[in-house]
């Protein structure tokens, strides 16, 4: 195996900008692409529940309850009483919204600052697969995060049914996702965090449908959540990155609340020759997204992977890969000399903690990922501690891990997550293989049941009421027969 480990940025930069020219992407000239908004708050504002497949509103299910229960486990984590912390120094809250895990009640806004943050904590939330080849393959947005804080914070005060929340859900993540799917790659690249900056568009669009907007004032919403955008990849590691989840579902409350009330943005924010789209990514595809609105669903195609490990989703076809070798092989750290792992160009440039000394940064650290498994044959929420990341034996075992670009993997494309393994053991044998996708993708998907199994196993984190916690798998399972919301979120209190 052949690959370096280098600064990547520019290569990758000049890689993107080749696929940009050639992937159809455009800076489009003033009045080039006219109505792009208007046709998203069109679509938004005339969808229906009937309009969603049973297919898609199963999948979303699965996503919900993943939400749920990372919203729990969030919760029991540092960021999560920081945040409570803020919330009560603002004085005296009121307000009908559910700060998950928690006592507290406060203004939908907060509620869903509070429950982004606490589903992104452990970075182990769902993620956007994307459609082009020029596009790192899960790195467009981490849907739900956004999307369902806002509806249930919002949909708490409104008293709607399950049906309605759901509706609302899978419009905010079709947009987000349509959006992150039509902006250059130059977006990502350069630095971009996409959920952060694609995601108050997501939860715009799921808050002003429940708040019954007219197409006017949503295309006025998603102006004013244009302007909210933000959120930095260097960021990754840290609580910062939560932080941009965060905001982004922070943002699709306060826009539409400030659209409700009248407050004006440019209606055309999109496309305009200096919107989001120019601004934000110097250019896109407005094919990946015209008449692209749910047909087909992104649930439904390429699909939204749920993840079976609480780490970036680029180590997750590598960690799939790494577990299934060494119980196939009964492999035992002691037996290891080194291992190498390779990638295409991307996903180092992400992944880019190769000596991590907190559990954030083993989080988009190969090395740890790999070294975990060979010591403790899992990672899971308990693995990903600082104290098991200083561990001396866990330390040793990132170094005999080397992680970087490998010639095949780069070939495979963009769109596939390929992670090739060389095991290289003591006794002189080597144990390899190749992994293109991970458990949780739509090529190797999870069942409600397995869903379920990681939800209870966050909720234990948090050490939850196990009553609650196997009620609110049974409420979602059958989510679009709820009369009122407020049932599945008493649960979700304390």
């Amino acid at each position: 195996m052949r690959f370096t480990r280098r600064t990547l940025a520019r290569t990758a930069l000049h890689s993107a900008a080749a696929l940009f020219a050639s992937e159809g992407f455009t800076q489009a000239p003033p009045g080039r692409v006219e109505g792009l908004t208007r046709y998203v708050a069109d679509w938004v504002a005339g969808a229906r529940y009937s309009d969603i497949p049973p297919e898609v509103v199963e999948l979303g299910k699965k996503s919900i309850l993943d939400g749920l229960g990372l919203a729990l486990s969030g919760s029991v984590a540092e960021t999560g009483s920081l945040v409570r912390r803020y919330l009560k120094s603002l004085g005296s809250l009121s307000g009908a919204a559910t700060v998950i895990g928690s006592g507290l009640k406060c203004p939908a806004r907060f509620a869903a600052f509070a429950n982004a943050v606490g589903m992104h904590a452990d970075d182990y939330d769902d993620t956007q697969l994307a459609v082009a080849k020029d596009r790192v393959y899960g790195l467009l947005t981490h849907p739900t995060t956004p999307c369902l804080p806002a509806a249930l914070a919002v949909a708490e005060g409104e008293r709607v049914s399950g049906r309605e929340l759901m509706l609302a859900y899978h419009l905010g993540v079709e947009v987000e996702c349509k959006i992150a799917e039509a902006i250059a790659p130059r977006h990502y690249e350069a630095g971009f965090h996409s959920t952060g900056t694609c995601g108050p568009f997501g939860a715009a669009a799921a808050t002003a449908k429940l708040r019954g907007l007219p197409v006017e004032r949503i295309a006025q919403v998603l102006g004013i959540a244009a302007s909210q955008s933000s959120g930095l990849r260097e960021n990754f590691g840290t609580m910062t990155k939560p932080f941009q989840a965060g905001h982004a579902a922070e943002c699709g409350v306060v826009s539409t609340d400030f659209g409700a009330m009248g407050w004006t943005a440019a209606d055309n924010i999109l496309e305009a020759p200096r919107g989001f789209f120019q601004a934000a990514g110097g250019g896109y595809n407005p094919e990946a997204i015209l008449r692209k609105l749910g047909n087909p669903w992104t649930f439904a195609f390429p699909g939204i992977s749920i993840k079976p490990f609480p780490s970036g989703s680029l180590t997750h076809p590598g960690m799939t890969l790494m577990r299934r070798l060494i119980r196939e092989n009964h492999l035992r750290a002691g037996q290891v000399e080194s291992v190498e792992v390779g990638t295409n160009r991307n996903m180092p440039n992400a992944l880019i903690h190769h000596q991590p000394k907190n559990a954030l940064q083993a989080k988009f650290s190969m090395e740890f990922c790999m070294a975990a498994l060979l010591l403790y044959r899992k990672a899971g929420l308990a693995e990903f501690t600082d104290d098991v990341v200083n561990r001396p034996e866990v330390q040793a075992m990132i170094r005999r891990v080397h992680f970087g670009v490998n010639a095949e993997a780069e070939q495979a494309g963009y769109n596939k997550m390929t992670t090739i393994l060389e095991i290289h053991l003591k006794d002189g044998r080597t144990i390899s293989g190749r992994a293109d996708f991970g458990k949780g993708s739509p090529a190797d998907p999870m069942t409600y049941e397995e869903v379920a199994e990681k939800f209870l196993d966050a909720a234990g984190y948090a050490r939850w009421p196990n009553r609650k916690a196997t009620a609110i798998v049974g409420q979602v399972r059958k989510l679009e027969d709820l009369p009122d919301i407020h049932t599945l979120t008493a649960l979700c209190a304390s």
